[in-house]
């Protein structure tokens, strides 16, 4: 995944810039960059590894070399940005939000055309270049935008800062949002809202899809209106992704989270005591079940966050899986004895939820029920950064489907559609496999209820694999 924010203002505007962009940093773990531009001091760029770091921990000390009124900055899971470009279209610095499913057919069109790459990334040729050198194909910087659009398969939403102004465009069927914000004398741009309030930022509007506006210190001005062919935001920002302050297509990732427990606790006929949240996603999911149905929420295990405030990236998979045990302290106080029904956000591999399950039983827990506040993930996204680098034989419900069916990809209709003998038998084998006293999975149209928003407007590709924009 990753996120960006971008300011210009009619004064200086690192500080906006420095702790705006910090601001993502739940969205990425791996690379993380700043451009500035001022008309008096020029452009300015630092890109760093935040793997094993943290964003102000490796910027703070150089913020004194970025001196503008303008800027943009990023986290990011793989690219390292910003790209600083050198066009006809002039100079820019270029960050994206973006998950580019043809990289490979697009590099090799460009080296075919004369083209040639000098970044690199974890995915090998960095996709942030790939899309400055399909900008700079384009007439003007719309006339890019729209070419970048119409080449990329996947997604991409971008920040340029130019010389006069920040351009913002969000990808074309939205799926990722991009956010407009303004106080007295700055204008900013941003994946996640939750970046505004603590710099003084009000709401202006959310970006549709494929719109693209120029922002300077004075205003907004729309360049590229939205094609009004329909949205497929993700809907895993609100299950998983999203900052619980952060509000997309007006709807709050908290509020969500909190309805969509609500929704859930309330069918919910099991026989238990108290509820509890896997720490943080799960938490808000927990506090609306419990009200839902009606039996106090206790907090029985809390994330350590001193030291594991966010997810590292060891280099290798046996200190992964330590770290994932690390952050997550069981109470044995609270837990002795009790039938607590658990609320996360989603069961991936299963290995971590198996791995706490047993902890949980070994600190006395007398019954494990777990909720789910989403479907069971049967496809892996092809639209954005979840679930990136990782083959559907990774996710625990298409390894099941194969031990089933001979064939990880038959059936899968039917394993996607709830109450079928094939939904049943899927989400007894996951129980079974992680020695829960029961499973239930949050269905696709409470989800949807909980959000909101027209279901035809949210990418649900990974529950039913429905999008094929």
């Amino acid at each position: 995944m990753g996120g960006f924010f971008g300011v210009i203002a009619k004064r200086p505007c690192i500080n906006d810039l420095f702790y705006g962009t910090d601001y993502q940093s739940h969205l990425g773990t791996r690379r993380a960059g700043l451009a500035s531009y001022g008309k008096d001091t020029g452009w300015a760029r630092s890109i760093h590894n935040i793997e094993n770091s943290y964003f102000r921990n490796k910027f703070e000390d150089e913020l004194a070399k970025f001196k503008g009124e303008s800027g943009i900055g990023v986290i990011s899971d793989n690219d390292a940005q910003p790209i600083m470009f050198h066009s006809h279209l002039g100079r820019f610095a270029l960050v994206t939000v973006a998950k580019i499913d043809n990289l490979k057919e697009l590099e090799t069109e460009l080296l075919e055309s004369g083209d040639h790459f000098s970044e690199q990334s974890t995915l090998g040729t960095n996709p942030t270049e790939v899309v400055a050198m399909l900008l700079s194909k384009g007439r003007d910087f719309v006339d890019g935008v729209r070419i970048v659009h119409e080449k990329i398969k996947g997604s991409c939403s971008m920040l340029l800062l130019t010389e006069d102004g920040i351009i913002a465009a969000r990808d074309y069927w939205g799926r990722t949002p991009v956010i407009l914000g303004r106080k007295d004398d700055a204008y900013a741009a941003t994946s996640e809202s939750c970046a505004f309030p603590n710099l003084d930022y009000t709401h202006v509007k959310d970006l549709g899809p494929g719109e693209v506006v120029k922002i300077t210190a004075d205003g907004t001005e729309q360049l590229l209106a939205p094609h009004g062919k329909g949205m497929q935001i993700c809907s895993f920002l609100w299950v998983y992704y999203g900052f619980p302050t952060s509000t997309y297509e007006g709807v709050n990732v908290e509020k969500m989270r909190f309805d969509n427990g609500f929704l859930q606790g309330r069918e919910d006929r099991s026989d238990v005591d108290c509820v509890c949240g896997i720490p943080d996603s799960g938490t808000g999911h927990a506090l609306g079940y419990a009200e839902g149905k009606g039996i106090p929420y206790h907090r029985a295990i809390t994330k350590y966050t001193p030291t594991w405030p966010r997810s590292f990236t060891p280099s290798t998979q046996e200190r992964r899986a330590l770290v994932a045990k690390m952050k997550l302290i069981p109470n044995r106080a609270m837990l002795e004895g009790k039938r607590f029904i658990f609320c996360d956000d989603s069961i991936v591999r299963g290995t971590q939820l198996r791995d706490n399950v047993q902890v949980l039983y070994d600190y006395g827990v007398k019954e494990a029920h777990v909720r789910i506040s989403c479907p069971p993930l049967i496809y892996p996204c092809k639209y954005i950064g979840f679930t990136t680098e990782r083959s559907a034989m990774e996710l625990i419900s298409r390894r099941i489907i194969k031990e089933e069916e001979g064939d990880d990809a038959k059936n899968l209709g039917a394993y996607a559609t709830a109450g079928t003998p094939q939904y049943n038998c899927l989400v007894e084998k996951i129980r079974q496999r992680l020695g829960l006293s029961s499973l239930q999975f949050n269905s696709l149209e409470t989800l949807v209820k909980a959000i909101g928003l027209p279901k035809c407007k949210l990418c649900t590709h990974c529950f039913d694999g429905s999008s094929h924009f």
